[in-house]
């Protein structure tokens, strides 16, 4: 179901923004680097056409469903470790406390998480990085950035990334073939997941670049906010 819900939720945005995804906000303000940005998106979108999606495609095809299920729930369970401790860099002790005990629960009853017992139980999913976390601290998202493989990002977010990946637990692997050979699992699978979305976002848009920025931008925003963010006010940023 994890999948299948991240699917959703990138469809439900491309429907939401397709007829304002050109007209979100002052541009000029959030993008002062649009050409740089322009140019590492044609980048990404060469490398995607020429190198990820086909592979995603291909695990797609090779990897019967249930297998991509139960390694989506693996990764799904590593990345709940780190929810849990920005939850509680955010403040929220309760939330970290569920997510906390969600890893403990996928990790045992849950065969070091292939199967989601705790979603199951009633224990919510949730999506926090360190990102979120300074953005509820106060730190302004800043000018919107386009970032090499990983795409959509932002000054605030991509330091946040760089925690991130500092923080991936899959870092404390020892074999350094076996913490690869997962990380790009990791990568192919999560690519995979999106190829639907992917051709919505593409027949959706006038100006795909800024459809995607549009949406980020907006996405993050709420997400920082846990969807319930404090109104525009375009003489800050958020």
């Amino acid at each position: 179901m994890m999948r299948k819900a991240r699917i959703a939720g990138v469809c439900a945005m491309a429907i939401a923004l397709s007829g304002c995804a050109t007209a979100a906000g002052p541009a000029a303000r959030v993008d002062p680097l649009e050409p740089l940005n322009r140019a590492m998106f044609g980048f990404n979108e060469f490398v995607d056409r020429s190198a990820l999606e086909p592979a995603a495609r291909a695990y797609e095809a090779a990897v019967p469903e249930l297998f991509q299920f139960m390694i989506g729930n693996f990764f799904s369970n590593v990345g709940d470790v780190w929810t849990a401790a920005n939850q509680l860099l955010q403040g929220k002790p309760r939330e970290a406390a569920s997510d906390a005990s969600r890893v403990l629960i996928n990790s045992t009853l849950g065969f070091l998480g292939v199967a989601d017992v705790a979603s199951e139980m009633g224990l919510e999913k949730h999506r926090e990085d360190f990102g979120q976390t300074l953005g509820r601290w106060g730190v302004g998202s800043g000018p919107y950035l386009v970032l090499p493989i990983f795409g959509s990002s932002s000054v605030r977010d991509g330091f946040g990334l760089a925690t991130d990946m500092l923080a991936d637990p899959l870092r404390e692997i020892d074999s350094e073939g076996r913490r690869n050979n997962l990380r790009a699992t990791r990568i192919l699978d999560t690519r995979a997941s999106f190829l639907r979305a992917g051709d919505l976002v593409g027949g959706a848009a006038l100006d795909k670049y800024s459809f995607i920025r549009d949406g980020y931008l907006q996405r993050r925003r709420s997400l920082v906010w846990d969807g319930e963010p404090p109104a525009e006010d375009y003489g800050d940023e958020d």
